[in-house]
């Protein structure tokens, strides 16, 4: 009995390490809860991936610590995957610091390739305060969330999220809930994403970003990362 006792643990620990590893490769049944994080801390990658670099951005020191800064310009960094691929919900989130400058600015932009889905975080600055634009398409389902009396100060750091949970497509800033809509949003697949601009490089961003994190769940504002 001793020993097939030793070899029933022998089995549990065999089946325990192969579901960690499931879980960290992101290939097992807990995938879907594993979030993968960009942060701006150098030029040459976001999250492991490879960018292109437009203009000159530059990694700063911040309180935060290491951000990217963009000019509004003609600074963005290109980066060619998705990484909301497949996810059929999600939460996106960014801790930037808009700076001003141009009116629209699509400063975050998911794409899909071959096709017109996408996702994208903007703004629309309105004297020295601005109000978020987090828009949504998927296979002719498209909302824009944007509510112009939720200002928000120029120049200091805030956390914005978006957040679909199968049926209601939401965003916050810094944990506030600025608009909720019914939608159906399939998962997109496999695509691009611009950082400082929108893919068809039109309304560069001027301020800077610190960190992305993406999660293939609806996670609530206590789960957030917030600004840290």
């Amino acid at each position: 009995m001793s020993c097939r006792r030793a070899d029933l643990r022998r089995v549990g620990g065999v089946i325990a390490l192969v579901a960690g590893v499931m879980t960290m490769t992101g290939s097992g049944p807990m995938a879907q809860d594993l979030a993968e994080v960009w942060t701006f801390d150098r030029l040459d990658s976001l999250g492991g991936h490879p960018t292109t670099v437009l203009g000159s951005p530059r990694v700063i020191d911040t309180p935060l610590g290491k951000a990217i800064e963009f000019d509004g310009v003609d600074d963005a960094l290109l980066v060619g995957v998705h990484p909301l691929a497949g996810a059929a919900t999600f939460t996106w989130e960014a801790v930037f610091r808009p700076d001003g400058g141009a009116r629209a600015q699509r400063w975050f932009h998911l794409q899909e390739d071959g096709s017109d889905n996408r996702m994208l975080f903007e703004i629309r600055v309105a004297g020295a305060q601005w109000f978020l634009d987090a828009f949504a398409y998927s296979n002719g389902q498209e909302k824009a969330l944007i509510n112009k009396d939720a200002l928000h100060p120029l120049g200091q750091w805030h956390h914005v999220a978006a957040v679909y949970d199968g049926t209601t497509y939401s965003n916050y800033v810094d944990g506030v809930k600025q608009l909720d809509f019914p939608i159906a949003l399939a998962p997109q697949k496999a695509g691009r994403t611009s950082v400082g601009v929108r893919v068809t490089l039109v309304d560069y961003f001027k301020g800077a970003i610190h960190s992305s994190r993406f999660t293939r769940r609806a996670l609530t504002p206590a789960e957030f990362t917030g600004v840290r």
